[in-house]
């Protein structure tokens, strides 16, 4: 055999075998567990945030303008939350502290749960990983199945699914920064919701996503564009204080019970007719 032939013909194999080495190595999949460590271990060391941030409320008729409201959030890490959104006579404010939820809206308390649509905040506020597993399992993510997958060209750590299945409830991570990208909450076979987290911007050591699209079957169906950022503001613990609060306003009639027989409206729908009705 030829020399140039007897060259060419080694230079293949080792290629061959430094490519099947580097497939076998990518093979390899991070527990779930150790993915959701090193998600919030790269997601910062802040202690507090305050977010300020306009809230986009898409309408399925084209030819109905968005309704846009501003919203303040309130982060202290690990698991204490605060929303406030406010209009020129309409207030609603959201607390969630330890595993407890609160919401005040126009003026009175609301025993209205979180619906979908809040537990995008879930994978930034979070900073526990035994919280933020417990959350996600809650939601109907197996953290215990991970894969690696591509959305759009990019590879990512995909938890909750064997990709490329998404009929599962799934978070997805960027396969460099651990930063988590995409949420699929999949509710039912009618809706499913899908969360992207976009434009990452680093501040003072911590990192945050300064636009989160929300899509239900692939209509998207509301935006959150972030205005201002402060790291590790001073915030007064009242408050986040559920007890001190209820005293301050008064109980609002109970939500009326779910009618199993009719069929429930569609929770973005209803979402965003009760926002409309609400601050409009």
């Amino acid at each position: 055999m030829p020399y140039f032939f007897r060259k060419s013909l080694a230079i293949f194999i080792c290629l061959a075998i430094l490519g099947f080495q580097y497939a076998s190595l990518n093979a390899y999949v991070l527990p779930g567990p150790f993915l959701l460590k090193l998600m919030i271990q790269n997601l910062g060391i802040a202690d507090r945030l305050l977010v300020t941030q306009k809230l986009v409320l898409n309408d399925d008729n084209p030819n109905m303008s968005a309704d846009e409201l501003s919203e303040t959030l309130k982060f202290v890490f690990p698991k204490t939350f605060r929303s406030d959104i406010a209009s020129e006579n309409i207030q609603r404010i959201r607390i969630l502290s330890d595993k407890s939820v609160f919401t005040v809206i126009d003026g009175k308390i609301s025993d209205e749960p979180e619906n979908s649509y809040d537990h995008y905040k879930d994978l930034i506020l979070f900073r526990s990983r035994e919280i933020l597993q417990e959350r996600l399992s809650n939601l109907g993510v197996d953290v215990k199945i991970t894969s690696l997958g591509r959305f759009q060209g990019d590879p990512a750590y995909v938890l909750g699914a064997q990709y490329p299945d998404e009929t599962s409830p799934q978070v997805w991570l960027d396969k460099k920064t651990f930063l988590p990208f995409r949420w699929i909450m999949t509710s039912n076979t009618t809706q499913n919701l899908e969360v992207l987290y976009l434009d990452w911007k680093k501040m003072n050591q911590t990192w945050y996503p300064m636009r989160i699209e929300f899509f239900t079957n692939g209509n998207l169906v509301r935006e959150v564009h972030i205005q201002n950022i402060e790291v590790n503001p001073a915030f007064q613990a009242d408050l986040f204080d559920i007890q001190k609060l209820k005293s301050l306003y008064p109980q609002g009639a109970p939500a009326e019970p779910k009618n199993g027989g009719k069929e429930e409206l569609d929770e973005v729908q209803k979402t965003i007719e009760e926002f409309k009705k609400i601050y409009k």
